[in-house]
């Protein structure tokens, strides 16, 4: 009997393993992005703890280099690794540029909880799922949480909350997104201060403004399950002001 290991795209066999592997999402405007070396830390990272070696970071910046080409200066870029027979295959793909600007969003709590939450990993079936389904219902996006009700983090956002003094992140496993960690720099350089706290759904209205952030941007949260949040501008407004003076770095 032969053996078989082949995957076809386009009529190109390729043997890639799509099933398995890990990937980051990044903004590019004018041929930056927010956060590159986070970004690359984050396949690096990833890659050691799945696959076991090095990527490489002129491989992987070659990748994005290549996916935008000569013409595209503005998208949304994805930059996945799978494995092709025994070794990673960097893939590289360019989209429409994506932003979170827009009215508050509504939340919907759901219990669910992600395997190895620290890696970006493929396989999003269930959030996506989530997702689809609390948007049926009317709401923006799913929140996870364990079955006693503590919150880790969005199906694909991570979530804040602010109380014009202190941003207080879930105490929880979850996927540090990038925007995320650039706003805990930015914090930790104006002096805001942050801490970590078990948080329930039931905590979220004691604050000014609960946000959600992910590669796309941060928005305010105006509603979790069937209960509205306060949106006080004043904290909204500064939290804007942390995310948009996150600096942003050539390709």
């Amino acid at each position: 009997m032969i053996a078989i290991n082949r995957t076809v795209i386009e009529g190109r066999v390729a043997g890639v393993d799509a099933r398995y592997g890990h990937f980051t999402a990044m903004q590019v405007r004018d041929r930056r992005v927010r956060g590159l070396d986070l970004h690359l830390d984050r396949l690096e990272k990833a890659n050691r703890e799945l696959f076991g070696g090095e990527l490489g970071r002129e491989r992987l910046l070659g990748s994005i280099e290549a996916v935008l080409g000569a013409d595209v200066r503005d998208a949304s870029v994805r930059v996945y690794v799978l494995l092709e027979g025994e070794s990673p295959l960097v893939i590289a793909t360019a989209r429409p540029p994506a932003g979170m600007a827009g009215p508050p969003w509504s939340v919907r709590s759901v219990v669910y909880q992600r395997f190895l939450p620290h890696i970006k990993h493929v396989g999003g079936f269930p959030q996506h799922h989530l997702r689809l389904r609390v948007g049926a219902e009317g709401y923006d996006e799913a929140l996870l949480t364990t079955a006693d009700g503590v919150i880790s983090e969005g199906a694909i956002t991570n979530v804040g909350c602010f109380d014009g003094e202190t941003v207080v992140w879930p105490d929880a496993p979850m996927l540090r997104g990038i925007t995320m960690a650039l706003l805990e720099r930015a914090m930790e350089r104006e002096g805001v201060r942050q801490e970590r706290r078990v948080l329930r759904a039931g905590d979220l209205p004691e604050y000014d403004a609960v946000f959600l952030t992910n590669s796309r941007g941060l928005v305010a949260v105006g509603r979790v399950d069937e209960v509205e949040l306060k949106a006080d501008p004043p904290a909204v407004r500064r939290l804007r002001e942390l995310y948009e003076s996150l600096p942003w770095d050539r390709i």
